[in-house]
């Protein structure tokens, strides 16, 4: 019988609403902590393997951007999404103090506090998308309207159009 993976929060929390969800672990490599490492760890297309960012503005202190994992973040679109003049990515060092999450474990469920979350349009292209499940090594694949309407999130065009693998 196949071992289940330790329940993380982010899988408390979907519990608690009543949301469906399936937790995937797959390896990770400390090394390539990319969307793309990610994608192809469970054999999947890299355009619904999407990634949690945060950023901050200069009026929105901080915010949430959930894009496919081949894609960056347009911080123009970001900013108007958010109704600001400009954002850009946090500092590293301040997404665990901010955040609860690391590096490669950031989910957009659970974070120590709400901030306004946006979701690239193409989520909902897919029936179910990946997203971290709160820590590295485990994805949560979950239906994206029941995802975006939980955390509260706007749809909106926020990535670039440039394919990269990260």
């Amino acid at each position: 019988m196949a071992k289940h993976p330790a329940k993380t929060n982010v899988a408390r929390l979907l519990d608690k609403a009543g949301i469906a969800y399936e937790l995937v672990p797959y390896e990770v490599d400390e090394n390539d902590l990319a969307a793309g490492h990610i994608a192809a760890e469970l054999n999947e297309d890299i355009n619904c393997v999407f990634k949690t960012l945060v950023l901050s503005g200069e009026r929105v202190k901080n915010l949430v951007c959930v894009v496919p994992g081949n894609r960056e973040v347009d911080l123009k679109k970001a900013a108007k999404a958010a109704g600001d003049k400009k954002v850009e990515m946090i500092p590293m060092k301040d997404l665990l103090p901010l955040t609860g999450y690391i590096r490669g474990g950031c989910s957009p469920i659970g974070m120590k506090k709400p901030f306004p979350t946006f979701f690239h349009s193409s989520a909902l292209d897919f029936p179910e998308i990946y997203v971290s499940a709160g820590q590295r090594g485990l994805q949560l694949k979950i239906d994206p309207a029941k995802l975006i309407e939980y955390v509260g999130a706007q749809v909106a065009d926020i990535a670039s159009e440039a394919g990269i693998n990260d």
